[in-house]
């Protein structure tokens, strides 16, 4: 009886991605859809310079789990070979500004007409359509514009960036492979591939739906820093401690704001009876403020956390994977000496992987190049002219 394991190939396993390579949100989608199990061939940039390049691949986490090929797609060949890959492909990822795939000839009706079924995932901030579908921007532009900058930061002081994950990852790379999967599965009903008009705007926007909806109730004010879920109420925020470390409550629920008040030796005071009255958030969360300042981080952990006050430690990117929540659920893994994030979510029938090591841009050129079906000759030609580097030796006198 064989009891050897398989390997787990996740969910996603058979499903072929080509990534022509881009910033932030697309490399973001084509990393969930590796994490789970699709092959995903990242189509890198020869010779020309890489904006916020890693000084060694391992460090570029959302490029795990990748194969490369290097071209220069400005070069004689280079776009053939692409396309010969996008023949053996189910989905073509790219995140240029509109109308650049169609100049270099890698446009939806070009791969298309090659490939009915294929699915073509556009990545942009703006979309690929409207008054500014061509202007330049960058995460911050995007989630200004579908009013989910303004909400954050204090009331008194400019809105702050929630660094780039509303733009760039959530409403971005993750929706791009929400949408590419749905296409997928769409496809293999119907034998029709289409193109996925993914834009950071609509998915920013999208984010805030349950906020959309309270704003139209009257539940959520305008104003930066008065609402119950943006730090305002005093049950619902973070803290300094006497060791200057931070804890975050969101007692919101009734059953819940009376295990705070318990806790905090506040049962019988009775300026905490009015939970949800405004008028005196600022005065209880000044007490508050003074109370958690009494006490260090760990003597509150000690006291609430794992209880229903809806209770936890700010931790830092050196303190999160060591947490024992983290540990126990191995929600961080190394990577080639890389602490990172897990892959997520988790399933039960089809465990996704433990992800490879990021590569080199090109490490894979010359067998990816050989699986799209071109001959070392055409290679040699390929590399002879400035559209790969040098994956081939040149044949010597004698050889020639």
């Amino acid at each position: 009886m064989n009891t050897t394991t398989a390997e787990p190939r996740g969910p996603l396993s058979g499903v072929r991605v080509i990534e022509l390579a881009g910033l932030g949100a697309a490399p973001f989608g084509a990393m969930m859809m590796a994490d789970m199990g699709a092959e995903v061939i990242r189509v890198d940039r020869y010779n020309m310079p890489d904006f916020m390049a890693f000084s060694e691949p391992r460090f570029d986490v959302m490029g795990r789990n990748r194969r490369s090929v290097a071209l220069n797609l400005k070069r004689e060949g280079a776009v053939e070979a692409v396309l010969g890959l996008v023949d053996t492909a189910d989905v073509l990822l790219e995140a240029w500004r509109p109308g650049v795939a169609e100049r270099l000839g890698l446009g939806p009706d070009v791969c298309l007409a090659r490939k009915p079924s294929l699915v073509y995932g556009r990545m942009t901030g703006w979309g690929q359509s409207g008054p500014l579908a061509h202007a330049a921007g960058h995460d911050l532009n995007y989630i200004a514009l579908a009013g989910m900058l303004y909400p954050l930061g204090e009331p008194d002081r400019p809105p702050r960036s929630p660094m780039n994950l509303i733009g760039d990852f959530g409403g971005g790379g993750m929706l791009l492979a929400f949408g590419v999967v749905c296409a997928v599965l769409a496809a293999r009903q119907s034998g029709q591939g289409q193109v996925v008009d993914a834009a950071m705007v609509d998915g920013a926007a999208l984010l805030g739906s349950m906020n959309w909806g309270l704003y139209a109730e009257g539940r959520w004010q305008l104003e930066r820093g008065s609402n119950t879920n943006d730090c305002a109420a005093p049950y619902y925020s973070a803290y300094e401690c006497a060791d200057g470390k931070f804890v975050c409550i969101a007692s919101a629920e009734p059953q819940f704001y009376a295990l705070l008040r318990s806790k905090l030796g506040l049962a019988d005071d009775a300026a905490f009876d009015a939970q949800n009255d405004r008028s005196h958030w600022p005065a209880l969360k000044a007490q508050l403020t003074a109370l958690f300042r009494s006490r260090t981080r760990a003597q509150w952990c000690e006291l609430m956390e794992g209880s229903d006050v809806c209770f936890a430690p700010v931790l830092d990117w050196n303190e999160a994977p060591k947490h024992p929540h983290a540990v126990a659920r191995e929600a961080f893994i190394d990577v080639a000496g890389v602490t990172q994030p897990r892959p997520a979510p988790r399933f039960s029938g089809t465990p996704v992987p433990t992800p490879s090591a990021p590569v080199a841009h090109g490490a894979d050129t010359l067998a990816l190049l050989r699986e799209a079906g071109l001959s070392d000759a055409r290679i040699l030609h390929l590399q002879q002219a400035g559209a790969i580097g040098p994956v081939l030796a040149p044949p010597d006198a004698a050889g020639a």
